[in-house]
């Protein structure tokens, strides 16, 4: 089986991919039928193409699709280019070609830098045990009524996704999960409830913060890159974590539905963290809490969050916390992947701005301005979740996210959309909608961690992914378009 994917893959899809990348390539720009379509302009949606159909069919890894644009960006596209493809047919330099160092920071965008110094808190919380000891005390309030464990469980698997991979956040609060499970009898549905908290509250956590997820960086990453119109930290939290919050009581109140409970007690026994008390761990704990209190405060001490990010880096590294072994757990993958979206990011830019300027000619040839707003939005949102219901939400939010800033950008003069939260609701509410996708165990890595317990159907899963994920992408609508938009 193994074999005929392989084969599949690389025998008809990838040949598949490469003919329609080279054919937008090469064919003449007049085929495209967008007046004013440059020669670069056309070379990076070829690109764009490229990209889209790797991610989507996962061809090859996600992460190294990303490099391969980077690669392939600075041939085609930038002042140090491949020669002969840089001059036009007079032998004339190419007007608007994109700087090579524009490209390369993609590598070292600030929102990569963010990241970076979430997964460095969260790989030295779980080196010196501050996960357990959280997780004890976060879900001792809870009880041992089932549905109130429920709710727990809930809460703190969102709670640890806001700054952990929700992936590792899923596995270790699986393990937590387990010993609970047993102690539950066969015939209770409650048993799925459980099971399935973990990926709903996992998906939904990321939303709370920039750090969250990778769509949520994508899309402030963007929104500074093409509007200089940022979002800090403590902002984004301001706005989503109450969202966070509301969806998960409405996500408790689904599975307990769907799944009521017909045990009467749940015990939660948690053993204490076997790491032993150090000064490196009270370490760990203070550049923990510093962190985020910085990330919080950034309006007030104007310290921007990319940097405080650097911060536990260079503390943990210069005091020996940090290992090399423990650099090597950072999943540097994801930090490629979202390079890729960025620099493809930078390719859409205008040309004044050192992009191509294919953004701004998409929109012109697009009569986006004689939509209605609502259906940009509902188109825009509705392509993200479908997309990322089968891709990685990072793939889909750095494919997409870029394309919508090109869209906002020609919508600005649009009195309706302005008054429906402009650029920053439509570029967040893309982000949104990738973290909604959960109706698979391929949706994400946590929903496949929940699958693997046994506990839970295909049809279990997509029931409760159908309906969360809707509420969502309802409710998030008009959360930033109406109720809470960013300023």
């Amino acid at each position: 089986m193994a074999l005929k994917k392989i084969n599949l893959k690389y025998c008809v899809l990838l040949p598949i991919v490469l003919a329609v990348t080279f054919f937008l390539f090469l064919v003449p720009s007049s085929f495209f039928g967008i007046d004013g379509l440059t020669v670069l302009q056309q070379r990076t949606i070829a690109l764009l193409v490229f990209a889209a159909l790797m991610w989507i069919f996962e061809i090859i890894p996600s992460w190294t699709t990303s490099l391969l644009i980077i690669v392939a960006a600075l041939l085609i596209l930038s002042n140090k280019g491949l020669g002969f493809l840089m001059v036009d047919s007079a032998g004339n330099p190419l007007v608007g070609t994109m700087s090579y160092q524009k490209i390369m920071s993609a590598f070292a965008d600030p929102v990569v830098m963010l990241f970076m110094g979430g997964f460095t808190l969260a790989i030295m919380a779980c080196k010196y045990g501050l996960d357990v000891t959280l997780a004890r005390i976060l879900l001792k309030p809870f009880g041992t009524n089932p549905k109130m464990v429920l709710l727990g469980f809930l809460s703190v698997i969102a709670i640890f996704s806001m700054f952990m991979s929700n992936t590792a956040t899923a596995a270790m609060m699986l393990a937590f999960l387990a010993p609970v499970l047993k102690t539950i009898p066969d015939g209770d549905k409650g048993k799925t409830a459980l099971a399935l908290a973990i990926p709903i509250a996992a998906n939904l956590g990321g939303i709370g913060t920039t750090i969250g997820t990778p769509p949520n960086g994508t899309a402030v990453s963007n929104l500074e890159t093409y509007f200089d119109s940022g979002i800090t930290f403590g902002q984004w939290a301001i706005h989503m974590i109450p969202f966070v919050a509301v969806m998960i009581v409405v996500a408790w109140l689904i599975l307990l539905w769907l799944f009521p409970f017909s045990s009467k007690k749940v015990e939660i026994e948690i053993p204490e963290s076997n790491v032993p008390g150090s000064w490196r761990k009270t370490l760990v704990w203070i550049t923990f809490a510093v962190t985020i209190l910085l990330w919080i405060t950034e309006s007030l001490t104007h310290i921007s969050s990319n940097i405080v990010a650097l911060i536990p880096l260079a503390v943990f590294a210069c005091t020996g916390t940090l290992t090399t072994e423990d650099i090597k757990k950072i999943d540097w993958s994801i930090l490629w992947l979202v390079a890729g979206g960025f620099a493809i990011g930078y390719a859409m830019l205008d040309i004044s701005k050192g992009g191509t300027g294919l953004g701004a000619t998409l929109v012109n040839a697009i009569p986006f301005g004689s939509m209605s707003i609502v259906l940009v939005f509902a188109i825009a949102g509705g392509v993200c979740y479908v997309l990322s219901n089968f891709i990685s939400n990072s793939a889909t939010a750095a494919l997409l996210i870029p394309i919508l800033c090109a869209v906002s950008s020609g919508l600005s003069t649009n009195a309706d959309f302005a008054l429906m939260g402009g650029n920053k609701a439509m570029v967040c509410y893309v982000a949104v909608c990738a973290s909604l996708a959960m109706l698979m165990p391929i949706s994400t890595p946590p929903n496949a961690i929940a699958y693997s317990t046994g506990l839970i159907k295909n049809r279990d899963m997509m029931r409760v992914g159908f309906l969360v994920g809707g509420i969502g992408l309802v409710l998030s609508f008009f959360w930033l378009t109406k109720l809470f938009p960013f300023a």
